[in-house]
């Protein structure tokens, strides 16, 4: 299989699923809010993990497989608490405060930073799993695969952050938001089960 290709498909697959990262992506979308640094904030750091996946992949395996996974996990869990309730606290706003006030920009780019690594999942989509799929390439295939793979990125949050930001004018009214933000503590809640699992799967 070309390694374009195959890096594109496989990478696509990976990202494909719901997680914080998405979720918060299409919620800055439906929002306007700084759309565009926040896809490239999540492509460019696909990149750069993807590629670190791909040529450091057995040197930091280790590493992050122990503590560091571990740590990360609970500051996942600290930051999707402390999101969730700021959710609860914006269910009674205005709709005009609710939807259309842009956020700081600083306070996006920090969310952004905090939903992509504090993440261990993206760890071990981007550079575990990635790694491990062209650790038998040779180097022009790595670059071949890798830039298949962050094509895959590309398109997807540019499509996500950007398609959210298109059907945001159908979401007007203050009972359709309330059900996002609903449907986005749902999400996140089950998302902080989920890592809990997995923080008492690995110590016990």
């Amino acid at each position: 299989m070309n390694a374009i290709f195959f890096g594109f498909v496989t990478g696509l697959s990976f990202i494909l699923a719901i997680g914080a990262q998405n979720l918060f992506v299409i919620e800055q979308g439906i929002r306007k809010n700084h759309v565009f640094l926040v896809t490239t904030i999540c492509i460019v750091s696909d990149f750069l993990l993807i590629f670190c996946g791909i040529f450091l992949f057995y040197a930091i395996d280790e590493i992050i497989n122990t503590w560091v996974n571990l740590l990360l996990n609970i500051a996942l869990i600290a930051f999707l608490v402390f999101f969730i309730v700021n959710k609860f606290k914006s269910l009674n706003q205005p709709i005009a405060s609710i939807q259309f006030k842009q956020e700081p920009r600083n306070k996006i780019l920090f969310q952004t930073l905090a939903f992509t690594f504090l993440n261990p999942h993206v760890y071990s989509d981007t550079v575990f799993i990635l790694g491990n799929f062209s650790k038998n390439f040779d180097l022009t295939q790595k670059i071949i695969f890798g830039l298949g793979a962050s094509s895959a990125s590309f398109l997807f949050f540019f499509l996500l952050g950007y398609a959210s930001n298109y059907f945001s004018k159908y979401l007007n009214s203050k009972e359709i938001w309330k059900v996002i933000n609903w449907i986005i503590i749902g999400i996140m809640s089950v998302l902080i089960l989920y890592v809990l699992r997995e923080i008492y799967l690995s110590i016990i």
